[in-house]
């Protein structure tokens, strides 16, 4: 019996554990969505709108294909950006994981390698579908971070971090003694 409640306490600390570590990651990802949405609305709504942006797309026929559809690009400049800091963050801060960088941002890359084409296109179709709808962009810029948000954490957890979270080294707190210097520190002349 006491080795059931043994166990039952253990589960219910990792239960909290995991669950203060969403917390964490989503706070993080919060401002990563900060920087998203400033930079895609910067994008979107100013650049887009630039004398040199509208020559760009009425001059060259490439660069007016790529920006047929505003969403995409504005997107992708914008995810980019929140991704590098997301990444740093949390692998520092949630998963407070010591694993190769070069490897984990690998993984993540594979991550996003799957999940930008996927919420690239969606995107780019919801847009477009629903152009008449008044603020589409922002809406469907919302549910695709909401969705980035919650796939990316159970990635980052269960394939980028695993078997590797809080595994960084703690950085102890030093104390902050005063030691005599020499005679005259100790009132000895």
């Amino acid at each position: 019996m006491e080795e059931k409640n043994t166990q039952t306490a253990s589960e219910t600390k990792n239960t909290k554990k995991n669950v203060w570590q969403f917390i964490k990651f989503a706070l993080f990802s919060c401002s990563a969505g900060a920087i998203q949405v400033i930079s895609f609305t910067l994008l979107n709504e100013v650049l887009m709108k630039t004398d040199w942006m509208q020559s760009m797309m009425q001059n060259h026929e490439v660069f007016a294909k790529i920006m047929q559809n505003e969403y995409g690009p504005c997107y992708l400049i914008a995810l980019i950006l929140s991704v590098i800091w997301n990444f740093t963050i949390n692998r520092k801060f949630t998963f407070k994981s010591a694993n190769n960088i070069p490897i984990a941002m690998l993984k993540v890359f594979g991550y996003y390698l799957v999940f930008t084409p996927v919420s690239t296109l969606l995107g780019n179709y919801f847009t477009a579908r629903f152009a008449s709808v008044g603020a589409i962009e922002y809406i469907v810029l919302g549910i695709t971070m909401v969705t980035n948000m919650v796939t990316e954490f159970l990635f980052c957890k269960f394939v980028v971090y695993r078997n590797s979270e809080n595994t960084a080294p703690m950085k102890e707190k030093k104390a902050k003694t005063k030691e005599p210097a020499g005679e005259e520190a100790s009132g000895h002349v």
